[in-house]
């Protein structure tokens, strides 16, 4: 898994989504049951620390954002007031006297070396050594079902082959027990993991995996500990070869080229700008220690590592003596031991493991700051602007726990929201269309700090380190207001007591937490706690106000010389240079090579890929340890809901579930009916909900507006939800015609029960009176946005095909895809152009959104007021709700809107129309700089009024992680292959991510109907493979979930009109799944519907395709 430092998002404020919810219902906007495959983003790792930029194939469900103290995060969510009413983690005496039985469990293998309860979380810990190898175990004790298990190798490189992000992916490739090609993909197939996956930081290595299921969960630990420890790859070149970088050639007339998944992945990296940007910042303030190499490797480096090498770097440290080994949930603890010493018990001590590993400091060395100018791959019509990103080491001696939380509260007052002053400062000063660098970034030993902007003209590059000083230096002489001081700390306060990690699991987060110590020797435990701290800073505060922060930002960055300013520009040539100094690197090899040198390159290449498309050998395949249907539970989970339509005659619906406990937090949703928008400003939705947040509403400014979000509520967001609904008189579970569907305004906020009442005011004062007369604010959010979309198609061209493929076929998909997808760069384009030069017309169109959404005769008959909490918040709440309701905007005996469920949406004419225009069914292609493609293609796989089964789910499932990872990853040498087929709408989509091929994965897909009639016809003899098919299926369905999440999921099964009776059915058609439903999906996918591609690449990648016969009407994007 490989990780990028973007924008001010810390490795734990992971949005933890899965690949597959990306395209579909994360956010409600299709909202049907989606079944979804991603073969392949799973192993990933890390070279600049702690940030997402493309998250692996598991993780389900919303953002997984917390701040554990100062230790779990830098999130940069908008959130904040905490009081005593928050009661996280605060469990009952019988669970506490529980969980104490497991401190200090004994086991004779193993040395205790102290033992920690962590109240702030609940854990109970105990750290090991074990006595032979001189592991380091960490065994905490919480009453979370969702268990974790990890292994991390310190693993620092010294130079930029890639050697610990090769490894990582390799390890996972069979083992001494476990004797298939890729144990890990059968994991990923069939078993009930919540959490799969392995990662690479710049100076460790952690393997990871999680589970609800106590039988399953033990599977997985012993598959990773075994692949950790030993590997096939250390004594396999085949797997080096595959997983990193091999020299391939089929004709000996034909040129050489170079494959492998990691070498394609970071060719991917290297596409991106912003990759870029991060990785020479990185290098540049980090001259002599390992964070000056990149760990993910370079793509010009990575063929320098010989198989020699990757095997002794395993060697060097792997060793368990150099291993931080760590448990967490309520499995139990003399197991966790046991298993572990039957891997450890056979490695005798390695003394030298743990000193070979240790990170060295760099020390501030820099007598002047440095200016470091390097290009960045530009399209032909891209705008001749550069990015600008200032840089320092913040620290060259470990932090105190005081001052590592006074720099968490000091980056989110500089840094965290869009009123930080320094980030505001930025934003308005007109230098740049975006923000960069993102603030503090503290995973590693030392941290960093960075701020700059995108889209700077050339003039103006001098001026953005200027701004950035000036407004450091106004810090230190004026200080923070106590109003923004106050809204900062409860903001990180919130989350660390909130701990809502979504999806998420929250031993992986307790896991990462206390390794941002443990792996530099420090204690685990201490780097999990926060309440000292953080009530000391406040002391700090109250005696001394902001001094204690200008102090910081004065040692820190003003007075601090070991910086750097990086200056980005473009460059229009640099990858047809990339690409042709790689064809001349390997046409000099050729050249130097003997014709029996050549044709063993030849014969590798036969032999590689005759393995990887050979199948496991039965006896293989019973090695990998698995689960039975028996294992599954075959009821749905429902979450509780309570309706009360027109509450209190107020005419406003209020949706209830009630849970066993939500830690004193109320969780709520205020949807309001949008269908009344004019179709031609649906577009707009977007940009009116920021505009919502970050300009201001009523007496507020947007800086007071967000400082009061920030004082009294746990966060407060605003978009637009578009949710296609079963049709009233229709077949339930069948593909609806993509005209019925409800369009929302949804304002989503949490706070402390004692708090609602702020958390109410709030939704009330954005919904009326958000400042829409913004002129300076709209332009700068537009900038923004262009900024950050033309990213998202650099960097995430799959999700940009995978749009636009489903907008040709379906209103809702269209609808969309112009909202968020490629159409929205120009609808962006056109904005800004408008907001420029005839901004009362804009003005004109956003104030009749608004106008439009509260029409006082019917808005309260769209409304809903959606409510999650426990019995005690709801309790305490209700005098808020009816205040709350009676205020709305509105008449409260409202007339009634159109029946959504019955009619189809007063949208659906125009959109139509609109699409027969716009979105003929046809073989894109779209131009950005890159070296690697974004392939998509689908088409409709059932038709309007046929019946979906749940089978589908499983077969989709199958087909992405066996067919497509075999074909797309394994043997095409791309980062990842997908499959994605939505119930709902009857489309189905192949994707791939960072791919070396075009026309060579199309031809895949098209195999695909033929590949999954041969596998129907072997699951007749091989009932194990469809166990494990089903059982991978359930796995997608069966997710943990936070509090918020369990309503949200229940909220939109109830807008949506799904019945209970549809989910048990789609359920029990999943866990009946036959071959014969193999084989009828194969028939379908064989006469796909009106198929269609949409592909992200270079110009010379469609040059080529053509020439293999794929041709594509092409747009130049950037």
């Amino acid at each position: 898994m490989h990780f990028h430092r973007l924008a001010k998002m810390a490795f734990l404020a992971l949005t933890a989504t899965r690949v597959a919810t990306a395209f579909s219902a994360a956010t409600l906007r299709s909202v049907g049951a989606s079944s979804s495959s991603a073969a392949s983003s799973s192993r990933r790792s890390l070279t600049n620390a702690a940030a997402v930029a493309f998250l692996d194939n598991r993780n389900r469900g919303a953002s997984a954002s917390t701040t554990a103290g100062r230790f779990l995060s830098q999130s940069a969510a908008a959130a904040s007031t905490c009081t005593s009413s928050i009661t996280a983690l605060r469990q009952s005496t019988v669970v506490e006297s529980e969980l104490e039985k497991n401190l200090g469990v004994s086991h004779p293998a193993f040395d205790i070396i102290s033992t920690d309860i962590v109240t702030e979380f609940g854990a109970y810990c105990t750290l090991y050594r074990h006595k032979q190898s001189g592991a380091e175990l960490l065994s905490v004790s919480t009453d979370d079902d969702n268990k974790c298990f990890g292994i991390t190798f310190r693993t620092p490189p010294t130079d930029s082959t890639g050697v610990p992000h090769i490894l990582e992916h390799s390890v996972l490739c069979g083992s001494r027990k476990y004797k298939t090609k890729d144990p890990f993909v059968q994991l990923l197939q069939g078993s009930l993991q919540t959490f799969l996956n392995a990662f690479t930081y710049p100076d460790r290595t952690c393997y990871v995996v999680a589970s609800q299921n106590t039988k399953d969960f033990y599977n997985l630990i012993n598959v990773y500990a075994d692949a950790v420890y030993h590997p096939r790859a250390t004594s396999d070149p085949m797997v080096h070869a595959q997983e990193g970088w091999h020299l391939e050639l089929e004709k000996i007339e034909e040129p050489l080229t170079y494959k492998g998944v990691v070498y394609n992945e970071m060719k991917g990296v290297y596409s991106s700008p912003d990759s870029l940007l991060q990785r020479d910042a990185q290098q540049s303030i980090f001259p002599d220690n390992t964070y000056g190499v990149d760990s993910g490797g370079s793509p010009v480096e990575i063929p320098n590592l010989s198989f020699e090498q990757f095997a002794e770097f395993h060697q060097k440290f792997y060793h368990p003596g150099n291993s931080r080994i760590f448990f967490a949930g309520d499995d139990d603890v003399a197991n966790r031991l046991e298993i572990m010493d039957e891997y450890l018990k056979d490695f005798g001590p390695s003394p030298e493991s743990k000193p070979a590993s240790t990170i060295q400091w760099q020390k501030k060395t820099f007598d002047a700051p440095k200016k470091i100018r390097n290009p960045y791959p530009a399209g032909n019509d891209q705008p001749e602007t550069h990015m600008i990103m200032m840089n320092w080491l913040v620290n060259d001696r470990p932090l105190t726990p005081v001052e590592e939380i006074t720099v968490t509260i000091l980056d989110h007052l500089l840094m965290g929201t869009s009123s930080s002053i320094l980030y505001k400062t930025l934003m308005e000063s007109g230098l740049g269309e975006s923000i960069t660098g993102g603030g503090l970034m503290s995973e590693l030993m030392q941290g960093t700090f960075s701020a700059g902007l995108k889209g700077v003209k050339p003039e103006d590059a001098d001026k953005v380190e200027e701004l950035i000083i000036s407004t450091l230096q106004k810090v230190v002489e004026e200080g923070f207001t106590e109003d923004a001081i106050a809204a900062s700390m409860n903001t990180i306060e919130f989350d660390m007591r909130e701990f809502n990690t979504g999806s998420f699991p929250k031993g992986l987060s307790l896991m990462l937490g206390s390794m941002r110590e443990w792996i530099y020797d420090r204690s685990p435990t201490d780097a999990l706690r926060f309440e000292e701290p953080l009530a000391e800073l406040k002391k700090s505060i109250s005696e001394s106000g902001s001094k204690v922060f200008q102090d910081m930002v004065k040692e820190f960055l003003l007075e601090n010389t070991h910086r750097s300013t990086l200056e980005m520009f473009p460059s229009k040539t640099l990858e047809e240079e990339q690409l042709q100094e790689e064809k001349d690197r390997l046409a000099k090899i050729k050249e130097s090579m003997s014709e029996e040198e050549l044709q063993k390159i030849i014969d590798t290449t036969t032999e590689l890929k005759k393995l990887q498309a050979a199948e496991d050998a039965p006896e293989a395949r019973a090695t990998i340890p698995s689960l039975e249907l028996s294992d599954l539970k075959r009821e749905v989970t429902e979450y509780p809901i309570a309706v009360s339509e027109n509450e209190a005659d107020t005419g406003v619906t209020v949706v209830r579930h009630e849970l066993g406990s939500t830690s004193g937090i109320a969780y709520a949703n205020l949807a309001v009916d949008v269908s009344g928008v004019a179709t031609e400003d649906i577009p707009l939705l977007p940009l009116f909900t920021r505009m919502m947040l970050e300009t201001g509403a009523g007496e507020y400014d947007s800086v007071a507006l967000s400082r009061r979000i920030g004082t009294h509520t746990g966060g407060v967001s605003a978009s637009a939800l578009i949710a296609g609904v079963e049709v009233e008189g229709g077949t339930e579970g069948a593909v609806t015609s993509g005209e019925h569907f409800v369009t929302k305004l949804l304002i989503t906020g949490k706070a402390t029960s004692d708090k609602t009442d702020e958390l109410f005011s709030i939704f009330d004062l954005i919904l009326r009176d958000a400042n829409l007369d913004a002129k300076s604010k709209i332009i700068e959010i537009l900038k923004q946005a262009k900024s950050q979309k033309e990213s998202t198609v650099q960097g995430s061209g799959h999700a940009t095909s995978n749009a636009r493929i489903r907008s040709r076929y379906n209103v809702v998909g269209y609808i969309n895809e112009k909202m968020t997808g490629l159409s929205s760069l120009d609808v962006v384009k056109e904005l800004l152009e408008q907001a420029e030069n005839d901004f009362p017309a804009l003005l004109a169109r956003l104030e009749n959104i608004r106008n439009t959404i509260l029409e006082k005769s019917t808005c309260r008959d769209g409304m809903i007021l959606d409510l999650t909490g426990d019995a005690a918040v709801f309790e305490k709440i209700q005098p808020s709700v009816e205040n709350f309701l009676s205020k709305l905007p509105g008449d409260t005996n409202a007339e009634k809107l159109q029946d959504f469920y019955s009619e189809p949406h007063p949208w659906v004419k125009e959109i139509k129309e609109e699409m027969a225009a716009n979105a003929p069914i046809a073989d894109e292609g779209f131009i950005v700089p890159t070296q690697v493609s974004y392939v998509g293609k689908g088409g409709r796989l059932y038709d309007v009024d046929e019946s979906v089964s749940g089978s589908t789910a499983v077969v989709s499932r199958f087909l992405g992680t066996g067919y497509m990872w075999d074909n797309i990853r394994v043997i095409g040498g791309a980062y990842g292959g997908f499959c994605q087929f939505n119930p709902r709408d009857g489309v189905f989509s192949f994707l791939s991510y960072r791919d070396p091929n075009l026309a060579g994965s199309i031809d895949v897909y098209d195999g695909a109907a033929d590949a999954l009639l041969a596998s129907a016809a072997d699951m007749e003899n091989d009932p194990d493979a469809l166990t494990t098919a089903i059982i991978g299926a359930i796995a997608d369905m069966d997710g943990a979930l936070s509090p918020d999440q369990k309503g949200s999921a229940q909220f939109k099964r109830w807008l949506t009109r799904e019945s209970p009776e549809q989910r048990q059915k789609y359920r029990d058609e999943v866990l009946n799944t036959t071959p014969a439903d193999f084989k009828a999906f194969a028939e379908r996918l064989k006469a796909l519907k009106d198929p269609s591609s949409a592909v992200v690449s270079s110009k010379a990648a469609f040059e080529d395709a053509a020439k293999a016969g794929k041709e594509f009407t092409l747009k130049n994007v950037m």
